[in-house]
């Protein structure tokens, strides 16, 4: 019986995580060659091409994408075998990418990263942010923070709190405009849209009567993440809705203030720390997502 050639799976894996040979060999202290070579020698196993390989792009074939997820699990679950073969008093070690929200990342997570680091000095991480919805298997993360409301998936997914959303605008716009009493009326103001949902022109709202509303909207900003909204909501140009972590400090100061108070988003937004399936992983993730989960849902409780 021939043995799977584990050693190949490995950097073809990596290869897929840092998507450069070079960057894949310099992760693994090899040389480029060690690590080409491994790949070649398992494609020829396999008897199909990995990737696509051009002077400016690397990219995987129809074939490497699903095999990608299988060498990631193999690399995984290795690490995590060693992990516990180890003697529990050595310290953790290794790298974690975890992909989070702009601004909550900016405001939350990097903090959080940097205590975590403080009590696990081997660890280090390399946080990736944005708005936009990411492949995390495909991009090779080991965990990503998302405030959505999440479709079915493969992925692991702990909902970790609410994430609460209040309607806001300035004094100055109110004043100038009118406050809307219905969410209706929010038709004929100018509404500041946030893109990166699956419908932003369209608001649903409902109250305790369980009453709902549905507004489509018009406005002169468009935008894929919420903090570039503030400066206009700020100079009175419209009513937006954002979450409290981004507005919270300026309704405190009075440059903003919240409106429609008796209506709600039918469906609260949760914060959600998601992982790809599969079997154990690397005790140094299994670590942060547990320091992760119980730092936000004191968060989102709080």
């Amino acid at each position: 019986m021939r043995l799977p050639d584990f050693e190949a799976w490995a950097m073809f894996a990596t290869v897929v995580e840092h998507r450069s040979f070079t960057a894949a060999a310099d992760a693994l202290g090899v040389s480029k060659a060690t690590v080409s070579k491994a790949v070649t020698r398992l494609e020829a196993h396999l008897g199909t091409a990995l990737f696509h390989r051009t002077s400016r792009r690397l990219s995987l074939t129809e074939s490497g994408k699903p095999l990608a997820e299988h060498a990631r699990r193999i690399l995984i679950e290795a690490e995590a075998a060693e992990e516990a073969a180890r003697d529990g008093a050595t310290a953790l070690s290794g790298t974690i990418r975890v992909a989070a929200p702009m601004t909550f990342g900016l405001m939350h997570v990097a903090p959080a990263l940097a205590d975590f680091i403080a009590e696990h000095p081997g660890i280090s991480v390399d946080l990736h942010l944005s708005d936009e919805k990411i492949d995390i298997i495909d991009m090779g993360f080991d965990m990503a923070l998302r405030i959505a409301s999440l479709p079915d998936s493969s992925l692991r997914a702990r909902r970790l709190g609410d994430v609460h959303a209040h309607v806001v605008a300035a004094p100055s716009y109110l004043e100038r405009r009118g406050t809307p009493t219905h969410p209706a009326q929010l038709a004929e103001h100018e509404c500041l849209i946030y893109t990166n949902v699956a419908t932003p022109d369209i608001w649903r709202f409902r109250n305790a009567a369980r009453e709902e509303a549905v507004v489509r909207l018009k406005g002169p900003i468009r935008t894929n993440n919420g903090d570039a909204m503030v400066p206009a909501l700020c100079a009175g140009l419209g009513i937006a809705i954002l979450p409290g972590f981004i507005v919270d400090t300026h309704i405190a100061a009075g440059r903003l203030v919240t409106i429609l108070e008796d209506w709600a988003r039918p469906d609260p937004v949760g914060l959600h720390l998601l992982s790809p399936p599969g079997g154990p992983r690397p005790a140094r993730v299994e670590m942060m997502i547990e320091f992760l989960s119980q730092r936000f849902r004191k968060l989102c409780a709080g």
